[in-house]
């Protein structure tokens, strides 16, 4: 499947940061508007990782694949601990940094062309279901996890329920009277002046995860839930209990 062509800013924000430059980068959404991204969050150690991330480093197993790895603080700390990781991103110059801190194991890829190996461990963080872009495109993304997992392998996802965006002071939900799901965000990245253009992302409520995962043959645990509408879920198939 084909990722929109973007404009590689956030691997060049990566690069300056690891060499000594202070930078963050600007996030705009269709949701959320303006916001900030400081570039230091993708360098931290295990100990300074929200309790989610940690949850998910505390029970990965085997040989690990983690997605959209970025600088590689998840794959790097794995890789501490003696496992096998294979780290990918599509931006080449967060796995240049991922190179440069020590990961054997880094390539730029789109995790769709990823189809002759098996892991036993799928990491994908970091408001990690967004990559699928959509609902509708959530059944060929469990699908394709399934096929890269080896036998009793998990898969290990978290996301945010964003519904509390569209709450007024009352808490009363308002959604906006448009035929997609709540949760499907764009997104466009600026780093210094330069934008990434825009690209499609999935904020998606545990239930609706639950549902597509089970529909697609997998059980779906909950794992850790955070204090803001976040959580982690684990992925194991179901035939296999």
């Amino acid at each position: 499947m084909e990722e929109p062509k973007l404009i590689d800013v956030y691997g060049k924000a990566i690069i300056d940061y690891f060499m000594g430059e202070k930078s963050k980068i600007i996030t705009y959404s269709t949701v959320g508007g303006k916001d900030e991204l400081p570039v230091a969050h993708l360098f931290r150690s295990y100990e300074k990782m929200p309790e989610i991330e940690k949850a998910a480093l505390d029970i990965t197993k085997g040989k690990v694949l983690d997605i959209g790895c970025g600088a590689g603080s998840h794959s790097l700390f794995l890789q501490e601990k003696n496992h096998s990781v294979k780290a990918i991103d599509i931006s080449e110059g967060a796995i240049q940094v991922c190179k440069k801190r020590g990961i054997q194991n880094a390539e730029v890829m789109n995790l769709w062309d990823l189809k002759s190996e098996k892991f036993d461990t799928i990491l994908s963080l970091m408001n990690g279901a967004g990559i699928c872009g959509s609902l509708g495109m959530l059944p060929i993304f469990m699908a394709h996890l399934k096929s890269l997992l080896n036998p009793y392998g998990q898969v290990l996802i978290d996301s945010s329920d964003i519904i509390y965006m569209f709450e007024d002071e009352d808490g009363e939900v308002d959604l906006p009277e448009e035929d997609h799901y709540y949760g499907e965000v764009e997104f466009n990245l600026q780093y210094k002046k330069e934008k990434s253009g825009g690209f499609p992302w999935l904020y998606i409520d545990f239930h609706n995860l639950k549902h597509h995962a089970e529909a697609s043959g997998f059980e779906c645990k909950l794992i850790h839930k955070g204090e803001h509408y976040d959580y982690l879920a684990q992925l194991t198939l179901a035939s296999e209990k």
